[in-house]
């Protein structure tokens, strides 16, 4: 094939496989910042509760996306040049970096998955015993932040219910000033309303804070997962288009060649 006949009358597969790679690229960078959202919108929205949890696989699994979510950014920039240059080089390294943003964002998913099969039971184990011990001593303010924006966004108090503070070093000591629940428990706070328990001054809900946080995360993991694993296999698409593409300009380089 010459050089004048491969730049007038292209192979119909390459030129449509060119075009496909460029509206790839859009989904691509569309996908990217929806990664790059969903993980800041996971560790800003109500981010005080992180520190309610034992272990640190919710935020690890935002910050994965995140950084995802950038990389896609500038790796689409590259697929791009690559496409227009037609290089293999280029494409070879396009297809290599969609490859290694796959398994990164596979790797959020499937974390998020794993976190969500056990978040009920560390809830369990941990958000009680966190609410009685740690809720407003010394050096644990941002326990103690999180726990009373907690009580008042999901409307709740105590871990599984009010009577959870009974036992709590803040209400049992004289830190709690003859209060029955912190006062964040109220429906409309005010200094010491916490003295009342009853269901018109405070939050008394079935389940407790527990359920209320458990469904508010298990909301947040599942959309995590979703998009983690929705564009990783997008970009499997693309690194597979990609490759064929390499294997298309490697043939018409061949070609050329033999023509020479």
């Amino acid at each position: 094939m010459s050089a004048g006949y491969k730049d007038d009358q292209e192979d119909w597969l390459t030129v449509c496989l060119k075009y496909l790679l460029f509206v790839f690229n859009f989904l691509f960078w569309m996908g990217g910042a929806a990664v790059l959202a969903v993980g800041v919108w996971t560790l800003v929205e109500k981010s005080d509760y992180l520190s309610l949890l034992a272990s640190s696989t919710f935020a690890v699994s935002a910050y994965i996306l995140i950084l995802a979510g950038s990389l896609v950014v500038v790796t689409g920039f590259l697929g791009c040049c690559a496409v227009i240059r037609e290089q293999r080089s280029c494409l070879s390294m396009y297809f290599f970096c969609l490859l290694f943003i796959f398994l990164i964002e596979l790797v959020a998913g499937v974390l998020a998955y794993v976190y969500y099969q056990r978040l009920s039971e560390e809830l369990k184990q941990h958000l009680n015993q966190t609410l009685t011990e740690n809720y407003a001593q010394p050096g644990k303010e941002a326990i103690t932040l999180a726990v009373d924006r907690l009580q008042q966004d999901f409307k709740c108090c105590g871990s599984n219910n009010s009577n959870d503070w009974m036992v709590s070093v803040y209400i049992s000591t004289k830190q709690g000033e003859d209060r029955i629940v912190p006062d964040s428990c109220c429906k409309t706070i005010t200094p010491h309303c916490g003295k009342r328990d009853h269901p018109s001054n405070i939050y008394k809900v079935e389940g407790g804070c527990i359920t209320k946080l458990e469904q508010f995360l298990a909301d947040h993991l599942l959309v995590i997962g979703a998009v983690g694993i929705g564009v990783a296999c997008l970009q499997l698409i693309g690194a597979a288009m990609t490759a064929c593409f390499i294997y298309l300009l490697y043939k018409e380089e061949e070609e050329d060649f033999g023509t020479l």
